[in-house]
């Protein structure tokens, strides 16, 4: 009884350590890498299940049998002239190898080596089967060259960026602006930005990094020669997993062409051709404004209608293109006497109307402010004109002309009246000026219009 209970302790340690050695097989057998031991000579002399398995074969068979009899041919001479060079450095080495399998099949597989000095000296590998990190690979490497291939051959502006906005690529087509691209990686992405837009775009290119959605903008580059390209661009976040975010991918096209086609047939569609002033359709348009200005303010406004008188005997004395140097002389002598706020616009002919802004909340001293205005375009106006005429086969020669002109004004305030009632009176207004001979200033006055022709009437 006491020899029995003496061996008690000693069969409760055999029964752990037999216990830990079975879970040790199983860890190794079930290992998600396959593990293998080498001879020096690259024999395999231990390999687990889950090595087995790669290999295709059963364990029993697998022992005894050179690796390379499992590694595919284009790889061989390289495993065996690692294989030689880790035994003699004695060292860790990392390898990646094509296997294929006695069925045929081919598998990627990276190789963790490391050669060990025991009672004989045995390399040990950590297999691990990355087929479809290679395909993965292969799917990233195909798609950069797609994305390669077309940023290089587009006359897009393809720029790669980090989530501050410092560029990490940019496409071929960036030489037009920079010269060479790749002098412009880690460089600051906004720094060319118009002053005036880069704010603006700024905030465009955080909201995309924290939403995710590309949104469209449009600004301007200021080059460093000093001239200016409009460009459209829209920016894309790519990510590699919800939440990690790694660069935004912005996609730019010039516009500058489109931009001053844009920008001329709207001067065809609201100024005059010949003196460059608003035309009629963008007059009605600020005169609309300026009354909604008005009743916000509280101040009058006035418009003017002035009327060249002698302007006729020019055109039929030497011709409509000597009538137009005087036209444009015009519209740069009536500038010279308003504000930069105010209008003034060739209204057909040789007709012009002027519409002066924000006067005053008191009507009495806008009409006096109008009057000023009047008088010193009547009187610059009234200055000889010095016109340079050139005729088919004779000298240049200077011309003086002699031109006044006729002017109507009427004061305005909110939308007491219609725009198109304004203009019609300051029209009466100026041909009044003209009846009464010419070379005056003339307002109209609604309620004294009304009582005359009651008078008429009633007459």
């Amino acid at each position: 009884m006491k020899e029995k209970q003496l061996n008690q302790p000693d069969e409760q340690m055999r029964t752990m350590y037999v216990q830990e050695l079975l879970r040790y097989i199983d860890f190794y057998d079930s290992a998600p890498v396959g593990y293998l031991t080498l001879t020096d000579k690259g024999v395999i002399s231990e390999i687990n299940l889950t090595g087995a398995s790669l290999l295709g074969m059963e364990r029993n068979k697998l022992l005894r049998q050179s690796l390379s009899l499992f590694i595919a041919p284009k790889d061989n001479e390289s495993w065996q002239s690692q294989l030689q060079d880790m035994i003699n450095r004695g060292e860790k080495r990392t390898c990646e190898l094509d296997f294929k399998r006695e069925d045929g099949s081919v598998f990627h597989a990276q190789l963790d080596c490391i050669y060990l000095l025991r009672d004989a000296p045995v390399v040990r590998i950590a297999l691990t089967d990355i087929t479809e990190r290679k395909k993965l690979d292969a799917a990233v490497r195909e798609q950069e060259e797609f994305f390669r291939m077309i940023a290089e051959n587009t006359d897009d502006f393809i720029a790669v960026l980090d989530l501050e906005g410092r560029r990490l690529y940019n496409s071929p087509s960036y030489a037009r602006f920079f010269g060479d691209p790749e002098h412009l990686k880690g460089t600051n992405s906004f720094a060319e930005i118009h002053p005036e837009d880069r704010e603006r775009i700024k905030r465009v290119f955080r909201e995309t990094v924290r939403t995710g959605i590309g949104l469209q903008a449009d600004y301007r580059f200021l080059l460093a020669d000093g001239r200016i390209r409009y460009m459209e661009s829209r920016g894309w976040l790519i990510s590699n997993a919800p939440g990690y975010e790694l660069r935004v991918v912005v996609v730019s096209r010039d516009v500058t062409s489109r931009k001053l086609i844009e920008e001329e047939i709207r001067t065809l569609a609201f100024y005059d051709e010949l003196t460059k002033q608003p035309n009629r359709r963008l007059l009605n348009d600020r005169l609309v404004q300026c009354m909604a200005a008005s009743k916000r303010s509280g101040r009058y406004g006035a418009l003017m209608f002035l009327d060249m008188d002698n302007f006729k005997p020019l055109n039929d004395t030497y011709g409509h293109g000597v009538g137009d140097l005087l036209l444009v002389e015009v519209a740069r002598r009536i500038n010279n006497c308003v504000r930069e706020m105010d209008t003034v616009s060739r209204f057909g002919g040789d007709e012009f109307v002027v519409m002066l802004s924000e006067l005053d909340v008191d009507k009495a001293k806008s009409t006096a402010e109008a009057g000023i205005v009047a008088e010193k375009i009547r009187i610059a106006l009234a200055e000889p004109y010095l016109l340079a005429v050139r005729q088919t086969g004779k000298a240049e020669i200077t011309v003086v002309h002699h031109c006044t002109s006729s002017i109507g004004v009427f004061l305005f305030i909110d939308h007491e009246y219609s725009a198109e009632d304004i203009i019609k009176w300051a029209d009466l207004a100026m041909y009044q000026a003209k009846n009464d001979g010419r070379n005056l200033i003339r307002f109209f006055d609604p309620k004294a219009q009304m009582e005359s022709e009651k008078a008429m009437l009633s007459d």
